[in-house]
């Protein structure tokens, strides 16, 4: 008998990177011919892996890459000597020689951001491509819209920085649209009263997975940021991409490391939160908070064994969780657990599965741990 090279899996993520391939072209093909796609893969492309899934972004043509800081576009960069990179998130002083090593587009938010990146340039001896980020009520990033003529101004006026797009983010899009709505007038009447007007070159862009509605014929946008869907995941119904085809990327699982029978009157776990009240069967998971299973999953998660739910019982601990498998007597060590994902004719999507967790996708998914092995299937997508 041969001695494994690695040890077994007790906690991981298998990505499906032939799904992620078949979920881009999907998106596209649903998209009008103009439009550009920008790929948002910061956080580790939401948990995927940005390495494993920046490559195939690649060979599926998607125009510019999106993250939040410089060490993400650092890895992008090494994977893509060519591809534009667009920073979202402010940039620190010191990180302004990166932009240039990286080759990275940052996001201008106040003109003092202007003035820092036209002294790199200059001193550089180089132009710095730049979007420009409007706040037309996220209160977050960007430049008040009714200041935004001001720094798209000296932006254009610089011999040494070059706008190569014009942005804003809508936070309700999925929620209140008509919020969503006043956000939009408020960006396209700042576009209008830009002087010079924005040529058509421009990167003009606002919808994201949430948020995207349908392109007039005369609308000005022609970019979309896609994050969430790329990954089999629809954040909102409110999109033209709420029909598209699209399959999950990810799924979650453990095994079974432990089982045996509680008697009633047993307080499970941390806390004795949960009493069984009769002699109970129970599977201990071989995964827990450190692996990225919430603690709010206590007693009111389940996980799916041999395709039946099992319900999860007591606190959520830092590497195991418990599950009542009574239902399931062939239940034994060693058996896939799945917590995210398909089991024969059963399923707990993500969006299940941050319900319980009174949590949302986007978090669920960033929130699996480094300790949790990274399992890509790479088969070719048809």
């Amino acid at each position: 008998m041969t001695e494994a090279s690695s040890p077994p899996l007790r906690c991981w993520a298998e990505i499906d990177l032939a799904a992620l391939e078949r979920n881009i072209k999907s998106i596209r093909s649903a998209l009008p011919d103009h439009i550009r796609y920008v790929a948002v893969v910061k956080a580790d492309a939401y948990g995927h892996g940005i390495n494993q899934t920046v490559a195939r972004f690649m060979l599926s043509g998607v125009d510019i890459f999106a993250v939040a800081n410089v060490r993400e576009a650092a890895a992008v960069r090494e994977l893509g000597p060519a591809c534009p990179i667009l920073l979202l998130s402010p940039i620190l002083p010191d990180e302004d020689p990166f932009l240039l090593k990286y080759d990275a587009m940052p996001t201008v938010s106040s003109l003092g951001e202007v003035l820092r990146f036209q002294t790199l340039a200059v001193r550089a001896g180089r132009t710095l491509s730049v979007h420009l980020k409007i706040d037309t009520g996220m209160g977050r990033a960007g430049v008040w819209h009714e200041q935004g003529q001001e720094i798209y101004t000296a932006i254009t006026q610089s011999r040494n920085l070059k706008l190569t797009g014009i942005f804003t983010h809508f936070p309700c899009a999925g929620t209140d649209p008509t919020f969503t709505d006043q956000q939009r007038r408020l960006f396209l009447e700042l576009l209008d009263r830009l002087t010079p007007h924005p040529g058509s070159d421009l990167l003009i862009h606002a919808d994201n997975s949430a948020g995207l509605e349908t392109f007039p014929e005369k609308s000005p946008f022609n970019t979309v940021r896609v994050g969430l869907l790329q990954f089999g995941i629809l954040p909102s119904e409110h999109s033209i991409l709420s029909e598209v085809r699209t399959n999950p990327v990810l799924s979650f699982h453990a095994r079974v490391g432990l089982v045996k029978t509680v008697p009633g009157g047993t307080g499970i776990s941390y806390g004795r939160t949960h009493i069984v009240s009769k002699d109970t069967r129970i599977a201990v998971l071989t995964g827990g908070y450190g692996d990225g299973i919430p603690r709010a999953l206590s007693n009111r998660g389940q996980v799916l064994i041999h395709g039946n739910t099992c319900p999860i019982l007591g606190r959520v601990t830092m590497d195991q969780t418990v599950v009542d498998v009574s239902a399931l007597p062939d239940t034994a060590v060693g058996d896939k657990a799945t917590l995210v994902g398909r089991q024969k004719d059963a399923e707990i999507t993500i969006g299940a599965f941050s319900r319980s967790a009174d949590t949302i996708p986007w978090e669920t998914l960033t929130s699996i741990t480094m300790r949790v092995p990274r399992v890509y299937k790479a088969n070719l997508a048809v």
